[in-house]
């Protein structure tokens, strides 16, 4: 089953064509990220004009570089939340009039499912259940993966995700957009005791997390040595900031994957190209004694091809749309349509 494959949830686009929810025949992607950078961040309607701009033409792409025909496709799925809602619109009515024009299937992907299978398409060994960690600009989850479609949210941040916390930290030390390279890059020639930040606990809720406070921290740490003039040692800050949130991450998750008696452990997400939570990731899952799977640097950041592995296994589980689907800025991974 050929899936042509729709991402368009934030600052790149992407068309994807994928076989049997493992076998990618291309992933065409754009990246806004050089339009957003001058800003610090992502702009909305920027998103959403740049998405217009080249969907159709990576759709062609798509299909030339693949070697097949329109008629060859057997479906279209679309990650139709969450995300920046207009981004999110273009993708959505571009794959419903494509599903409309050839007559074929419509699927509906959770954004974040797609991330965590991201793994399926590096691991062609990988099947549920298991204990996956999504970490990205928007979302920070831990999540019992108990098949491909039943999934259940046992942690979450309380407040900002993990990734939005690369971001601000590399605005603040004047680093650029996006983050999370940048501060990686840095924190490799840093002292990661150097600095103290704080790592949250949540009474009575040991899987959620919270990075406000450390967010808050790094930017006042920021703001008072400029303020008295200060040389600040920012090497050893970017390595402090991620030994932070690597420690708020991977030993959550570790337990978690304990409780639940899983012996598999998934890391997703943007923020899994972290050099320093994936070494730590790996040094904790030796350990624990399990198998740990991280995609490769290539499938962490947003693609077409984890909504085309995802969307594979929703369609066996009947989850299909019609031409009322809608997108939305939010949605809990466990109350898909």
């Amino acid at each position: 089953m050929i899936i042509m494959s729709v991402e368009s949830t934030c600052d790149e686009t992407a068309v994807a064509l994928v076989r049997d929810g493992r076998e990618v025949l291309t992933d065409q992607i754009f990246s806004q990220a050089d339009l957003h950078a001058i800003y610090g961040g992502v702009v909305p309607e920027i998103a959403s004009r740049g998405h217009v701009e080249v969907i159709y033409q990576l759709a062609d792409r798509a299909i030339a570089a693949a070697g097949i025909e329109k008629k060859d496709i057997d479906a279209v799925a679309v990650s139709f939340a969450p995300g920046l809602i207009g981004a999110v619109l273009v993708g959505v009515n571009f794959a419903k009039s494509v599903a409309s024009a050839l007559g074929v299937p419509l699927i509906p992907v959770h954004h974040v499912r797609a991330h965590m299978a991201a793994n399926y398409l590096a691991y062609p060994q990988l099947e549920p259940p298991f204990v996956c960690l999504a970490i990205s600009g928007g979302n920070t989850i831990i999540v019992d993966v108990r098949s491909y479609t039943d999934m259940r949210i046992v942690g979450a941040t309380r407040d900002d995700a993990a990734g939005e916390c690369f971001d601000k930290t590399a605005r603040v030390l004047g680093l650029g957009y996006p983050g999370g390279k940048p501060v990686d890059d840095l924190s490799k020639g840093g002292d990661d005791r150097k600095y103290v930040l704080p790592i949250s606990h949540i009474d009575g809720h040991p899987y959620d997390m919270s990075f406000s406070g450390l967010k808050t921290a790094v930017i006042n740490l920021v703001h008072n040595a400029q303020q008295k003039g200060e040389e600040l040692d920012k090497p050893s800050l970017c390595a402090s900031f991620a030994k932070a949130v690597s420690d708020s991450l991977v030993p959550r998750t570790i337990a978690a994957a304990g409780e639940l008696g899983y012996t598999k452990l998934v890391v997703a997400g943007g923020v899994a190209a972290n050099s320093r939570i994936r070494a730590d990731f790996e040094a904790a899952a030796k350990k624990a004694g399990l198998e740990l799977f991280v995609p490769p640097l290539r499938l962490c950041g947003d693609n077409g091809a984890m909504v085309g592995a995802q969307a594979y296994y929703e369609y066996l589980s009947g989850n299909t749309a019609d031409s009322d689907l809608n997108a939305y800025a939010s949605m809990d991974l466990d109350s898909v349509r």
